[in-house]
């Protein structure tokens, strides 16, 4: 599942949109979609009157939660977030076309009072406690901010998401205002504090790190954590007693882990009731299968290839990555992904914004694909053939590209190997198990290529200091270790700008040189389509928007 979160990007083991499975079969109707983002969704929308009162919705996950602090290193992907999005507090909700407003369940207010300094003012809602029945404070964004702010690195963060720049934060009228006052501007400040913690959980690095590594100890939506049974692979989530907002349709929610292989048959079996599917086969069986329907809308979630660039690592050369990213052919592994389930698929072409998106355009000339210039490139490296494989120095080009154990996946390596085979580069494949995949493989850096997706955002600047920004002492999510001093200052310069449309410029330079140094291979940005019971409302394909949990239930 992608619920879209306004914060950081998340990281996402399982693939955006999959592989055709080897074989035909006819698509029993299925009309394929644009993956071009745009301003509608497809979640049945009905009052929350023609909805029964209770109710469990089973969802998937793709692995148990290493933490459920979603704003440690350990806990920025995809399946926390899905935990976090009906327990904890944001500021901000987003609409089909991705314009935000406040979310007046947390906050009555949330605004810019001041550029000079940059001044934004919190407003608590008056009614919004944790679910220990504490008040929610000013003290928590105090705290949360000084935590991720990255001045002491024991706080193991996943992104400071622009709290380097706050200089302070200070009591308003009362205590439930926080007024947040910056040093230099921050450009995306309403990604700010989305999802917030208690400042029990921020106060100190070692609640920071380990409080809520098997649960989250106090949160604050319309749901609570009630049960977790790791033997089961199972996390309920009940109605929160001290939730003062609209009662909840549901009575609980149940995400069960499931591999990807069993999301099919459990949505067949009337195990699951929503679930991603990927490839024109997994789509059109979902579709016959007894009270399913398929939903869909474009969402800001993308699939590549990132490079290992850290020092030491084959592919520390830039050049090196280039020749190797133009031998890819981006467009064949696109049309393969999307055949049937996006019309005209096309490579995304931008590592910021997504197709559709305010902003987009294509910066990816320097990958763009040539086999026999990537050769040429490889020769004047010194990377000459031996056999079938090129060495310098003894030494083989032989990279491992590794990536969550499912059958798309794979499918997509086997595409790339046989891509960089042409050229004299062996390929290798290993799949990892959702549950390791970042935690012991990624994250260390223990692999030359690493196939993974990015969950985007509506507010997608936050990309650049999360992601491309490079610090070897602080990585954040550079999971690629590639950077430079001058991406740095142009990635600095990018979010301190106030000015939409500069700042918009400024991101396109910065993607740019990310392109030219070989960052990543960006493949397919995700259609968006999902199985879903046809008896659910209020739920399904999101594009952009915000899911709103309490109007989330099956019909009468």
């Amino acid at each position: 599942m992608r619920i879209r979160h306004l914060g950081v990007r998340f990281a996402i083991p399982c693939v955006a949109v999959g592989l055709v499975m080897s074989g035909c079969a006819d698509n029993g109707g299925v009309t394929p979609g644009t993956s071009t983002i745009g301003s509608t969704n497809d979640i049945n929308p009905r009052d929350p009157n023609e909805l029964r009162d209770g109710g469990n919705l089973r969802l998937a996950l793709t692995s148990f939660p290493e933490t459920f602090n979603y704003l440690h290193v350990d806990g920025g992907l995809e399946d926390v977030s899905a935990v976090a999005a009906p327990t904890m507090p944001s500021p901000f909700v987003s609409d089909a076309a991705g314009e935000l407003t406040v979310d007046h369940n947390y906050f009555t207010d949330v605004k810019l009072t001041s550029t000079s300094p940059q001044q934004v003012t919190y407003t608590i809602n008056p009614k919004a406690v944790w679910s220990d029945g504490s008040p929610i404070t000013w003290e928590d964004l105090r705290s949360q901010a000084a935590a991720q702010s990255g001045r002491d690195n024991r706080y193991l963060v996943s992104s400071t998401s622009g709290f380097e720049r706050v200089e302070k934060v200070e009591r308003g009228v009362d205590d439930r205002q926080a007024i947040v006052t910056f040093n230099k501007p921050y450009a995306e400040w309403k990604g700010q504090f989305g999802y917030l913690y208690p400042k029990e959980t921020t106060a100190t690095p070692e609640a920071f790190n380990d409080r809520d590594r098997n649960g989250l100890t106090v949160s604050a939506g319309p749901f609570v954590i009630t049960e977790i049974d790791r033997g089961q692979n199972r996390i309920i989530l009940s109605r929160n007693p001290k939730w003062w907002g609209p009662t909840p349709k549901l009575e609980s929610i149940t995400f069960s882990v499931l591999d990807s292989t069993a999301r099919l048959p459990a949505i067949q079996n009337n195990e699951l009731d929503y679930a991603y599917m990927s490839g024109i086969e997994n789509v059109t069986a979902a579709r016959n299968s007894q009270n399913v329907v398929i939903r869909r809308a474009p969402e800001p979630s993308w699939s590549h290839l990132t490079f290992n660039g850290a020092p030491g690592a084959v592919l520390e050369d830039p050049k090196l990555r280039i020749a190797i990213s133009k031998a890819i052919d981006r467009q064949g592994l696109v049309n393969a992904a999307q055949n049937g389930v996006a019309d005209n698929p096309k490579p995304l072409n931008n590592h910021i914004f997504m197709a559709g998106q305010k902003g987009y355009q294509d910066n990816s000339a320097p990958i763009a694909y040539d086999p026999d210039e990537a050769a040429r490139m490889l020769d004047e490296l010194g990377w000459k053939l031996n056999g079938d494989v090129r060495e310098k120095d003894g030494r083989k080009l032989e990279l491992r590209d590794v990536m969550y154990q499912q059958d798309q996946w794979v499918q997509t390596a086997q595409i790339v190997q046989q891509n960089l085979a042409k050229v004299g580069v062996k390929l290798n494949i290993q799949t990892v198990p959702g549950a390791g995949l970042f935690k012991n493989v990624i994250d260390p850096g223990n692999f030359d290529i690493a196939q993974f997706s990015w969950g985007g955002s509506v507010l997608p600047l936050g990309a650049l200091p999360q992601i491309y920004a490079y610090d070897p002492n602080n990585l954040q999510g550079n999971k690629a270790r590639i950077g430079s001093p001058e991406l740095n200052a142009l990635i600095e310069e990018t979010i301190s700008e106030l000015d939409p449309q500069k700042a918009i410029e400024l991101a396109n330079k910065c993607d740019q040189m990310i392109w030219a140094e070989g960052y990543s291979v960006p493949l397919q940005q995700a259609s968006g389509t999902y199985a879903v019971r046809d008896n659910l409302a209020n739920y399904g394909a999101f594009g952009l928007a915000s899911p709103d949990y309490t109007k989330v239930g099956f019909l009468k």
